[in-house]
């Protein structure tokens, strides 16, 4: 593989060619001025790209300095999708080569921890750059410009298959190790201006959205950087799934079966998680010929003008017959491919460590992204109430 530079020509590494990862590449490659560096361990993911002319394959470990090194040496912008217990180290590093970073990779630590090197280095490093955390964010800094004051904001959002199977009614449109993060990591949220934190899966509720009906509606912990960076009273983020995989999760965590420690079965030493994962890893992979929809709702309440206000964002996105991309894929990898954009574009240039809501409070970057979705297929029904009151 030749990563010799090319006049007129910019240089973007993928790391990570999965379900998100390959329609990231297949985005960026609808643009000659692109050459791209697709890099995964693993073969699969590399084997449906490497038809397109202007994408070049490698296969390797990133965590290896040595290959990072090589497939990022000449890049203009690196996107990290690698999974999310490997995200903050391979940040790390590629901050220290002093690359331009989007990143989806989701990991658990605080990406400010990583401000003060990006800063020293001069890059423009964008994080959580997904749908949910991600569109999401940018739409909550997009209202922080024009409202005042916030009260309130809520989040409900879910990936789902567009047929319902039992016993799960579920598949997973990512990580299904990521998936069960999501219902065993204590959620947090904002009430009357306190972090408070609850146990995943709580507070159960149904809600009725646009084109998908009653889904159940529960916490997790995905508030994330809006924990700290958007100043309101009362903040939460809700994940959504089909009725009853709700109480299946709950009777499963409760029974221990995602519990790390290991118990004694036979004099053998056994681990009920992994053991969890590898019987529902295999039931909760999408199938070839399976669908997907991605939903979500955003709502956020604030004084605008001097008047108390209500918007409301909703997203409703289905897989792709003609091109095979999952929805989920969609409209994480297409977020950050835009986003990815506006950073070569200069649109956005702030430099240090950049949560997507930045993006949102930046001049001209929400119109773009949404100019760039309709392009894609991708539509956010908008609406604004006035209140009485909150």
């Amino acid at each position: 593989m030749s990563m010799k530079s090319t006049n007129n020509k910019t240089w973007i590494t993928v790391l990570g060619a999965g379900l998100v990862g390959s329609a990231i590449i297949k985005d960026l490659a609808l643009e000659p001025k692109f050459n791209i560096i697709a890099v995964d361990l693993a073969a699969e993911g590399l084997a449906s790209v490497n038809h397109l002319e202007n994408v070049h394959t490698r296969q390797g470990n990133v965590l290896n300095q040595e290959v990072l090194h090589e497939v990022c040496e000449n890049a203009n912008l690196v996107i990290c999708a690698v999974p999310g217990f490997m995200g903050f180290e391979t940040l790390k590093k590629i901050i220290e080569l002093g690359k331009n970073v989007v990143d989806i990779s989701f990991f658990p630590e605080d990406a400010f921890e990583l401000n003060a090197l990006a800063l020293e280095k001069g890059v423009t490093v964008v994080v959580d750059c997904g749908v949910a955390p991600g569109l999401c964010n940018i739409q909550a800094g997009y209202l922080q410009t024009k409202m005042s004051e916030v009260h309130s904001y809520v989040c409900f959002v879910g990936g789902l298959p567009k047929t319902r199977t039992w016993p799960f009614e579920y598949k997973a449109v990512f990580s299904p190790a990521d998936v069960i993060e999501e219902y065993t990591r204590p959620a947090r949220f904002v009430e009357y201006g306190k972090i408070v934190t609850r146990k995943a899966l709580t507070d159960l509720e149904k809600i009725d959205l646009p084109g998908v009906g009653t889904l159940e509606a529960f916490n997790t912990d995905g508030l994330r950087s809006l924990l700290f960076t958007l100043e309101a009273p009362f903040k939460k983020e809700k994940t959504l799934r089909y009725a009853g995989h709700v109480e299946l999760m709950r009777a499963f965590r409760e029974a221990g079966f995602f519990d790390s420690s290991p118990v004694s079965i036979n004099d053998q030493e056994v681990i009920p998680l992994q053991l969890t994962s590898k019987l529902l890893f295999d039931q909760w992979k999408m199938g070839p010929g399976d669908e997907d929809l991605t939903v979500m709702q955003v709502e956020m309440k604030g004084l605008e003008g001097g008047q108390k206000v209500k918007y409301t964002f909703d997203l409703l996105d289905y897989f792709d017959t003609e091109s095979g991309i999952h929805s989920m894929a969609r409209t994480t990898g297409y977020t950050c491919t835009i986003v990815a954009r506006q950073v070569l574009s200069g649109l956005f240039s702030r430099k240090g460590i950049s949560p997507p809501e930045y993006i949102g409070q930046t001049k001209g970057c929400y119109s773009n992204l949404l100019e760039e979705y309709k392009t894609r297929r991708i539509e956010i029904r908008e609406r604004r109430t006035v209140l009485d009151q909150y």
